[in-house]
């Protein structure tokens, strides 16, 4: 293939193919802890990690993850104890982070905003090999906290106070739940940017959702989902010309609505199969609680 001759698009499509892993990966906790926009909010603190590693002269993306692990950190910790005023602070949070983003990459010698805007909407051509380097030592990170412990991160999505009764360090796995996050913020922010980051990690699963209602089976359909959009959309960005994170965005969005209107009649036809095969007179199955702990409804 034409487009794997350069070496800018090889590092384009392997940061694409992280993306779409780990982003979903990440995603399926947030969605099920109905944090769904919580990327959006780091991304906003991201953008001054970006901003600080020009001034500094120093790497943006590891800047950025810096900047963002304590603003979720920050974040968590808003939640726990910030009460009725939480909300304000958040707000002051976000919008102060991409105030310092635009402020200080203004001020930094080789910054401007044109710079900023590659980070903020993603730029294939401007993917180094550094770059590329951190983003697979962040990925693999985020890989190995979102597979290893998914049966303690999926019960504490589910249910914190089921978690805290089982004795998970509930605080712990909710601050490492919001570090991942924060990881794969900067991760994603060379491909699709750190506007639209929030997008593949929530989209991808809603659609998934369409389909299986299982969370392994959700968390496979919401990673393939992710892949398949990120490279697609990463390939049409070469050959027409287009910026890379909407194209990828709103492929994504495509997929969901395409599982949608697929989903609809795929639930009838399985409703009425069921109907069918029960014997006439047959009182409807009765479904007995589960006994087992919320963990173990990941089923792997």
């Amino acid at each position: 293939m034409e487009i794997l001759n350069y070496a800018f698009m090889q590092r384009a499509l392997l940061a694409a193919v992280l993306v779409g892993i780990t982003a979903p990966a990440v995603g399926i906790y947030l969605v099920q802890r109905r944090q769904a926009l919580m990327g959006d909010g780091i991304g906003h603190v991201a953008m001054t990690g970006v901003g600080l590693g020009f001034l500094l002269s120093w790497s943006p993306v590891w800047m950025a993850t810096l900047v963002s692990v304590l603003g979720a950190v920050l974040m968590e910790l808003i939640r726990w104890y910030g009460r009725t005023r939480g909300d304000i602070a958040l707000a002051m949070l976000f919008y102060g982070g991409m105030a310092g983003g635009v402020m200080f990459i203004n001020l930094a010698p080789t910054g401007s905003n044109a710079n900023l805007t590659s980070y903020l909407f993603g730029s294939l051509s401007t993917v180094s090999e550094s770059d590329v380097t951190a983003i697979c030592v962040l990925a693999a990170f985020v890989v190995l906290v979102t597979l290893g412990l998914r049966r303690q991160l999926f019960a504490v999505s589910q249910d914190e106070e089921f978690a805290r009764v089982t004795g998970l360090p509930v605080r712990a796995l909710n601050l490492l739940t919001a570090v991942t996050a924060a990881v794969t913020v900067t991760v994603a922010m060379r491909v699709v940017g750190l506007l639209l980051v929030s997008a593949l990690m929530v989209v991808p699963v809603a659609a998934a959702q369409q389909l299986s209602r299982s969370f392994a089976a959700t968390f496979a359909i919401a990673v393939a989902i992710g892949v398949s959009v990120t490279i697609g959309g990463t390939v049409t960005s070469y050959y027409q010309d287009v910026p890379p994170g909407a194209t990828i965005v709103l492929l994504t969005i495509g997929a969901f609505v395409l599982l949608t209107a697929l989903a609809a009649p795929l639930a009838r036809r399985r409703a009425r199969a069921a109907g069918a095969a029960r014997p006439a007179g047959d009182p409807a199955e009765c479904k007995v609680p589960a006994t087992r702990g919320a963990a173990d409804e990941i089923g792997v």
